[in-house]
């Protein structure tokens, strides 16, 4: 498989241990996902479609297998490196939003740069930027409850973005939202991805999942299909 693959995963697996009963979450699944591609992954309730984005987020470690990010084997890392290495890489759009309800919009924006150390007042005009280019400009000093559901989810796809990373997390990005909402926040995702931005998303809508340019199946802890709905976009050569 090629080395630039933003994620490239081998035969993993996740066991859950419940006092003497083992849940075989994830058996043994494959997956590459390349540069600039959008893939959508579908699958009922206990199919392990959420266990397979907690660990491509870093934020649950395999029981087996590899799991390589941007090239690093992650599976490696101790916790302060693997914390360290998805703020830097990783952008997270969750359903619930995650938003700090005592800090503004730009403050929330700022979050992930702030956990690398970096101050606000030398990030704002990046914040602003991104504020922005979501619809969000005259909102910078509004708090998540003075938001409506769309423009809590714009605050998290900025926020996302804050830190330019390889690869966008969604997991069901439109879940709380009206479906006109919902559609601008699509709209949203089809703009980053045109713009190059890789993206990963959870979803249980078919609406949603068609428009992503591959649509991964899981049934049982394993890809039971994959559906291309359009080419994967072509790399540049490399240098």
């Amino acid at each position: 498989m090629s080395d630039r693959a933003i994620i490239r995963i081998e035969r993993l697996e996740k066991i859950y241990r419940m006092g003497d009963v083992e849940v075989r979450a994830l058996r043994g699944v494959d997956l590459t996902i390349m540069p600039g591609e959008y893939v959508a992954i579908m699958g009922a309730s206990g199919s392990g479609k959420s266990t397979l984005l907690n660990v491509l987020g870093c934020l649950d470690r395999p029981s087996g297998g590899k799991y390589y990010l941007g090239g690093v084997d992650v599976a490696t890392m101790d916790d302060d490196s693997l914390s360290a290495f998805r703020g830097r890489t990783l952008g997270f759009v969750f359903q619930s939003y995650n938003l700090i309800q005592q800090l503004t919009v730009i403050e929330n924006i700022h979050v992930p740069l702030f956990y690398q150390g970096k101050d606000l007042s030398t990030c704002l005009e990046h914040c602003e930027r991104l504020a922005k280019m979501v619809g969000l400009a005259e909102r910078l000093d509004h708090r998540p409850k003075q938001l409506s559901g769309g423009q809590q989810q714009r605050v998290a796809i900025a926020r996302s973005l804050v830190n330019d990373p390889l690869l966008i997390l969604a997991d069901e990005p439109t879940g709380n939202l009206d479906s006109k909402t919902g559609l601008e926040i699509l709209d949203t995702f089809d703009r980053l991805n045109a713009e190059g931005k890789t993206i990963v998303l959870v979803t249980h809508g078919n609406e949603v999942a068609e428009r992503a340019q591959r649509v991964v199946h899981m049934k049982d802890g394993v890809i039971d299909r994959e559906i291309i709905n359009r080419p994967r976009p072509a790399l540049a050569p490399c240098p």
